[in-house]
């Protein structure tokens, strides 16, 4: 039962030395609120770096072609060579592991190659198949993404970006309508908008215009060569593995001798990702050595105040022995004290530093057109926050522990006589 009494007496033996309470209270109220900046701070890093990634599958992986750096089977090393489209039938058929493909096709980039009326623009122009959109994600604003129909039937459709929409649409719905694209016309079928904003794939989807992958692989009547291939692993199955699958298909279908280190260029995002985890993972695990050292010096001084203060209430406690005090009472006394100093200054840190973070972080929002690339959102978890009241209630509990046991061994007829 909740014991008004007892805690008013241990408010008022705390307030008899506001001098020494103040100092105690500081070094907790110090190190609960650098413990929640240093989480908040390491969070907004994640959330800054992990952001230039966001839209893109984690576990995504590209090829391009490079020279040959050995010979094989007769031709001589430093052969330039093209991915096809029988190679992707051939990793489609053969690579388990594959959840998306899409081969990528770049078009000329020439002054004003878009032309809609009296209005021009120069933009990328790339073709892609269906599966490209769930690898590097994109926000539609009209319209729809391009479909397995289109590749079928080498419908002459595009989407185009919100920059292309903005310079010769000024930003309305422009579905329905044709451009031309590099001399031909295209039916717009929506317009689009990447969702990461620091990393793309042969420029970025708001200044570009992007094709049925089979239509324009006729209109360039280059064949069935292909200039770049986007894959993305399934859950669950080492993205490494994929890659020596793809790697050695490529090789073998295209005459590459099987130890050629340069021939296949590979970008594995997917390693890219997890170096950050693990980065992070290190990270967190040093805020919480760092705060736990900072939370620990002040619980240490803590301890030693109540040590202090039970060393000065010898006497007292020695006259409520000898009255008859239970061993709890003198125990629990020194324990609540401890612990409401520890809660009090570490309650007072934690909302604090909470209140900080959620400052910075709306300065931060207050300014989108100066994105911190590699800070944002800085900010605790409910989780997080709970995590630390627990620590600091059960560090208040263990501050209090050594100065009660300490007041457990006095004598009652020792400390009536102490002076």
């Amino acid at each position: 039962m909740f014991d008004i009494d007892r805690w008013v007496e241990i408010w008022v033996t705390i307030t008899r030395n506001k001098t020494r309470s103040l100092l105690t209270c500081f070094g907790v109220f110090w190190g609960i609120l650098m413990l929640v900046i240093l989480l908040g701070s390491g969070n907004g890093m994640k959330n800054g770096i992990m952001g230039n990634f966001d839209g893109f599958a984690t576990n995504s992986v590209f090829f391009y072609t490079d020279r040959t750096s050995e010979p094989y089977k007769g031709f001589n090393k430093g052969r330039w060579w093209s991915m096809r489209n029988r190679d992707v039938d051939a990793i489609v058929q053969n690579v388990q592991g594959v959840e998306d493909i899409s081969p990528i096709l770049w078009g000329s980039r020439s002054e004003k190659n878009i032309v809609y009326g009296q209005l021009t623009g120069t933009f990328n122009v790339k073709g892609v198949l269906p599966g490209y959109f769930n690898i590097e994600t994109q926000v539609l604003h009209f319209g729809r993404l391009l479909n397995d129909i289109d590749i079928r039937e080498n419908r002459k459709v595009c989407l185009i970006g919100t920059e292309v929409n903005e310079t010769l649409f000024r930003n309305e719905d422009p579905t329905g309508k044709y451009i031309r694209v590099n001399g031909l016309y295209y039916q717009i079928v929506g317009v689009i908008k990447a969702k990461s904003s620091n990393i793309n794939i042969g420029g970025r989807s708001e200044s570009s215009v992007i094709l049925p992958y089979s239509t324009m692989q006729q209109t360039l009547n280059q064949g069935d060569i292909l200039h770049f291939l986007c894959v993305s692993g399934k859950r669950g199955i080492p993205i490494q593995s994929v890659i020596d699958e793809i790697t050695a298909i490529l090789k073998a279908q295209n005459e590459i001798a099987p130890t050629d280190p340069q021939a296949v260029g590979v970008v594995n995002l997917a390693a890219q990702f997890s170096t950050f985890e693990m980065l992070f993972t290190g990270i967190d695990i040093l805020v919480w050595l760092v705060g736990m050292g900072t939370l620990l010096a002040g619980i240490i001084g803590v301890s030693n105040i109540m040590m202090v203060t039970v060393k000065e209430r010898t006497k007292e406690i020695g006259v409520r022995r000898a009255l008859g005090a239970k061993p709890f009472n003198i125990i629990s006394q020194v324990m609540s004290e401890s612990l409401l100093l520890t809660s009090m200054a570490g309650l007072l840190g934690l909302s604090l530093g909470v209140f900080l973070l959620d400052v910075v972080n709306k300065l931060l929002a207050a300014q989108p057109a100066q994105r911190q690339t590699f800070f944002e959102n800085p900010e605790v978890s409910i989780n997080t926050a709970l995590a630390a009241t627990v620590v600091l209630l059960f560090s208040g509990l263990l501050a209090g522990l050594i100065p009660a046991w300490r007041a457990m061994q006095i004598k009652a007829i020792d400390a009536i006589r102490e002076e």
